[in-house]
């Protein structure tokens, strides 16, 4: 390189500068890296695909979960009877939940069905997680380990 010393920057970005692709890209690459720990690649989509935008293929080579990746605990009528996931970040934490069968329980245990977004549009979002959705959505919290799959030195 023109015998220059080049030498690579690290610099964090911003992610609220990011644009709306951006921050989709983003939160699939931190999703994927939380999804890792739990044994499972991902495969990011062009489209969305039955409403997945990635798949996460466990392992043990049985298990593929079509994921729709939000910014935010979501759920959407167009939705239902897909088989989708629906993973998302809150705070430091990340989800991971069947929106069927969590959508069921939020419905019995909530009053979003008696809202105008959700009988008008369909849709209802938690632009944070209340403590009662929170309780609901723990079995489905994945945990990030910073640690993990760095390869310490001397490992083979």
């Amino acid at each position: 390189m023109n015998g220059e010393d080049v030498r690579l920057r690290f610099e964090r970005i911003a992610y609220a500068a990011l644009n709306s692709k951006q921050q989709e890209a983003f939160n699939f690459q931190k999703a994927s890296a939380v999804l890792a720990d739990y044994g499972f690649t991902t495969i990011r989509l062009t489209a969305d695909w039955r409403g997945a935008d990635f798949i996460a293929q466990h392992f043990n080579g049985t298990t593929f979960l079509k994921v729709q990746l939000k910014g935010r605990c979501t759920f959407d009528k167009k939705y239902i009877g897909r088989d989708l996931h629906i993973c998302f970040p809150d705070r430091n934490r990340w989800f991971l939940y069947p929106h069927d069968e969590v959508l069921r329980k939020v419905l019995a245990e909530t009053g979003i069905a008696d809202t105008s977004s959700w009988q008008n549009r369909g849709i209802y979002h938690f632009p944070y997680l209340t403590n009662q959705i929170g309780l609901i959505l723990e079995p489905y919290r994945m945990a990030a380990d910073e640690t993990r799959g760095l390869g310490s030195q001397g490992e083979t």
